[in-house]
């Protein structure tokens, strides 16, 4: 598997554009972590952009990601792959126990807030988010409500960085792929 054919799998699957795009903004924020940890960055990506490819046809728990997991498997995507994906659920039962797994769980709820910050700036720019910001709207229950706050902070735990660490570095990945995420933004009026 290679990122060009995953990306037919996620442009056959998903429709949606933002859902497109919250997979390459955790392919975007994964990858920064591969580099990190010195992982295969191309299997991490990978892992990333597919994570949720079969949210519009298995929007349900427990069907996302399990049904999905067999689509990938028919398709010759390798186990390391699938298992990550699975363990991104909490109620799959497959514990995160590799590197990968526990970045793809830490990267994905929060690339979806980062990304709903960038859209309430005036700008619509990933650049005017900052921790402090982002810790602020955490608070806001009723900001981007379907986003999981314990997923986020869980998330950075398990991979034992500081929230705020972990903030910033996804902050910074999604600067550097801003233009392809859509959060390039706009000029301040």
């Amino acid at each position: 598997m290679d990122r060009e054919s995953a990306w037919k799998i996620v442009c056959e699957h998903v429709q949606s554009d933002s859902l497109r795009r919250h997979a390459l903004a955790v392919e975007t924020c994964v990858r920064a972590y591969a580099r990190h940890l010195n992982g295969d960055e191309e299997t991490w990506g990978i892992t990333a952009l597919l994570h949720d490819f079969d949210w519009e046809i298995h929007p349900q728990a427990p069907d996302h990601p399990m049904k999905g997991e067999a689509i990938l498997a028919d398709r010759g995507v390798s186990e390391e792959i699938r298992r990550a994906i699975l363990s991104h659920a909490n109620y799959s039962g497959v514990p995160r126990i590799s590197p990968l797994e526990k970045v793809l769980f830490a990267c994905d709820e929060l690339a979806g807030f980062l990304t709903a910050i960038s859209y309430v700036k005036p700008t619509r720019s990933i650049h005017d988010v900052d921790v402090a910001g982002v810790r602020k709207k955490l608070k806001d229950k009723a900001f981007a409500r379907a986003v999981n706050r314990d997923d986020i902070v869980n998330g950075a735990a398990e991979l034992d960085v500081e929230l705020d660490t972990h903030i910033a570095f996804c902050i910074e990945a999604m600067r550097g792929n801003a233009a392809n995420l859509g959060l390039e933004g706009t000029a301040k009026a």
